[in-house]
Formats: C-alpha cells, sequence, structure tokens
C-alpha cells in the first residue's frame, strides 16, 4: 500500500508528456509487466497447494466368485496419509520465501522495461536537439543556396560552387527526414512499452542533470536495492529452506483410516494405522538440497564480482565522457559560429571552400558534443537503474 501511494503521488507530480508521465504510464500498462503479474498470481497458488493435505484414499473390494465355504467377501477402506506438522511449517516458510523470489524476477523485468523506455525517451530528446540544429542549418543552407545562385547568375561564380551549396542543402533536407523517420520509430516503440498507448512526448531537455556525484555510497545503494543482486541472495535463502524442508521430509509420513470388512452375514470394522520407512530418497534429496546451496551462494558471489566491475567500468566511462564533455564545450567556445561564419562568406571575407571548410568542421564538433551529452545522459540512467 505504500508502494502504491508512493507511485501515486509521484504520478501527481509528474508533468504530461514528460519521462517520468511515461515512465508511470508504461510501469501500468505494459503488457510483460501485466502477464507475468498473473504469472506471479498463479505460481502463488500452485505453490500453497503444493502445502496441501493430500487427497483422501478410498478403496473397496467386493468378491462374490471362487470356491469358498463362508460366501461372497466385501471390504471398504478410507484413508488420509499425513506428514509431520514440522514438515508443513518448514515447506510454508519455503513457500514465502519462493513468492519473495517471484516478486524480485517481477522487479528485474520491471527495471528492464523502465530502463529500456527512459533510454528511448533519452534518445527522443537527443534528436530534438539534432532536429533543432539542423533546422537552423537547413535555413542557413538555404540562405547560402540564394546566395550562390544570385553570384551564378551575376557571373561571379562558377556552377562547381553552386552544384556544392545545392548538395549542402540538400544534405540537411535529407537530415530532416531522417530524423522524423528515427523520431516516428522511437515512438512506436515506446507505444509498444505502453501497452499500445498513444505516447505524448514534449520538450527538449534531459529531465536529469548531466553531472553525478560519483561517491561509494552509490554502489551501496545498488547493492542495498539493485533487484538482481537482490534476487540472487533471495535465491539462497530459498535453497537454505528447501534443505530445512529436505531434513525435515526424513520423518515418517504417518496414515490413518477407517475399515470394513464383511463376510457370511458377519462384519469387522475398526480403525487403521500406518507409517512410511524413509530410507530410499530422502538422504539423496538431503544431500541435492545442500549441493544447490553451495551452487547459490557461489553464483551470488560471481554475481556481486561482475555486477561490481561493470560498475567500476561506467563509472570509468562516465568520468572520461564528462572530461572529455567540458573539453569540448570550452574548445568551441574559440571557434567561430556559424551565424559568423556566414555574415563573413555574404560580406565576401572568405571563399565558398573556406566557408564549407569551416562549416563542417563546426558541425562535426557541434554534433560529436550532443552525443556525448546524450551518452552521458545514458550512462547516468544505466547507473542509477537502481532507483527506478
Amino acid at each position: 500500500m505504500v508502494l502504491a501511494a508512493l507511485c501515486f503521488t509521484e504520478t501527481l507530480h509528474a508533468q504530461p508528456g514528460s519521462i517520468d508521465a511515461l515512465l508511470s504510464s508504461v510501469e501500468t500498462n505494459n503488457h510483460s509487466l501485466a502477464a507475468y503479474r498473473s504469472f506471479i498470481k498463479s505460481e502463488s497458488l500452485g505453490l500453497i497447494a503444493g502445502n496441501k493435505l493430500p487427497d483422501l484414499q478410498t478403496s473397496a473390494y467386493y468378491l462374490p466368485f471362487g470356491e469358498n465355504q463362508t460366501g461372497s467377501y466385501f471390504e471398504f477402506e478410507i484413508s488420509q496419509q499425513v506428514e509431520f506438522p514440522s514438515v508443513y511449517s518448514a515447506r510454508n516458510a519455503w513457500m514465502s520465501e519462493q513468492q519473495k523470489q517471484l516478486e524480485y524476477q517481477f522487479q528485474i523485468l520491471r527495471q528492464n522495461t523502465l530502463l529500456e523506455t527512459q533510454k528511448l525517451c533519452l534518445e527522443w530528446v537527443y534528436l530534438q536537439k539534432i532536429r533543432e540544429i539542423t533546422e537552423k542549418r537547413l535555413e542557413q543552407s538555404e540562405q547560402l543556396f540564394q546566395q550562390i545562385q544570385w553570384q551564378f547568375d551575376n557571373g561571379e561564380t562558377g556552377i562547381l560552387d553552386l552544384n556544392k551549396a545545392s548538395i549542402i542543402r540538400l544534405d540537411q533536407q535529407f537530415a530532416i527526414e531522417e530524423l522524423t523517420t528515427r523520431e516516428k520509430n522511437i515512438l512506436q516503440k515506446l507505444q509498444g512499452l505502453n501497452g499500445g498507448q498513444e505516447v505524448n512526448l514534449t520538450g527538449d531537455l534531459y529531465p536529469n542533470p548531466l553531472y553525478l556525484p560519483v561517491t561509494d555510497s552509490l554502489w551501496t545503494a545498488r547493492l542495498a536495492s539493485d533487484p538482481q543482486l537482490i534476487l540472487s541472495q533471495q535465491q539462497t535463502k530459498v535453497a537454505e529452506q528447501e534443505l530445512i524442508v529436505e531434513q525435515k521430509k526424513l520423518l515418517p509420513k504417518l496414515s490413518a483410516g477407517v475399515n470394513y470388512q464383511g463376510i457370511s452375514g458377519n462384519n469387522y470394522y475398526g480403525f487403521l494405522g500406518g507409517v512410511s520407512i524413509p530410507l530410499w530418497q530422502g538422504r539423496s534429496r538431503v544431500v541435492r538440497a545442500e549441493a544447490q546451496i553451495e551452487y547459490q551462494m557461489l553464483q551470488q558471489a560471481n554475481l556481486q564480482h561482475f555486477q561490481k566491475i561493470n560498475y567500476e567500468t561506467e563509472i570509468e566511462r562516465y568520468q572520461l565522457l564528462i572530461q572529455k564533455h567540458d573539453q569540448f564545450q570550452s574548445a568551441m567556445q574559440g571557434l567561430n559560429s556559424t551565424a559568423l561564419l556566414q555574415s563573413a562568406f555574404e560580406l565576401g571575407e572568405i571563399s565558398f571552400m573556406d566557408y564549407y571548410r569551416e562549416i563542417s568542421f563546426y558541425q562535426e564538433a557541434e554534433n560529436r558534443l550532443l552525443e556525448i551529452e546524450f551518452e552521458l545522459q545514458v550512462l547516468r540512467a544505466e547507473l542509477l537503474k537502481h532507483e527506478l
């Protein structure tokens, strides 16, 4: 109930069209998550059924045929087999751990689904930033083409420069069309993640700041709340509880019931009781459960080790990109802007070839800076995925 209230509060605060609002919507509408919720329900019911008493056993014998001095024989019996109460309590605890395991598996699916959604949203924001500068470039390329066309008509330049100006304009037009296609594909993927519901994203700003304080507490927080690591710990708990169940099952099973026998007008009825002798299978199941615990503990240590390596790799990559981003940003301040280059060309201060070379270099640097920002945002999302 507390979790539901928190989710509801977050939804209220999330702005329509924002990434946070879409994440809340995907969590509610995603078909895979809904299907897994149903799967958890069915599995939970199956676990509960596995700890019930077995069905009553009934048997009857009617033997009217054969050579005998006593006449026909009739027998009727009802019996019930039970395990020791400690077995049921241990199995109930085991079922509880298994249900927790199912919940953690759901949390992993939820985290992966929301992370995929978040990455697609970040890519969409990145494309909006690219679109903004590409539309400006298209406008500048139109002005450039008109300028070259005028110079060509007046004999001030040749057909080669006019063709180059036309190619620049066509290249920007194609870039706009390509962006439209990519945006459409992203929205289609987001709509699929949102259970087919329409997606409406607005704005061209990333939802989180670029800079992320990197401290030891970040790894500690992941250890405490990342569902994949928690699932690994839970699998060990499940194996440990299974061992307790198998040890309890070494106790004999009990059976009790009533029996009726009738022959030649005489009848006998009373009670029956029995006890199993666990000689063959119990010990092997205990050894298997012990081996399963060892396996899960090794898997848990192995997973945590590689998760730590991946985390450190992501941190190093993040810090490198931050440094590279700051250097790029500082260096670009010393470059001529596209507006200044356009003005210098129109005034005849630089040739078309100089203009084309300078503008291409500036645009490549501008594109690279946006790529670094996008990659940093994706890395930030990966590092903080445990918060989803």
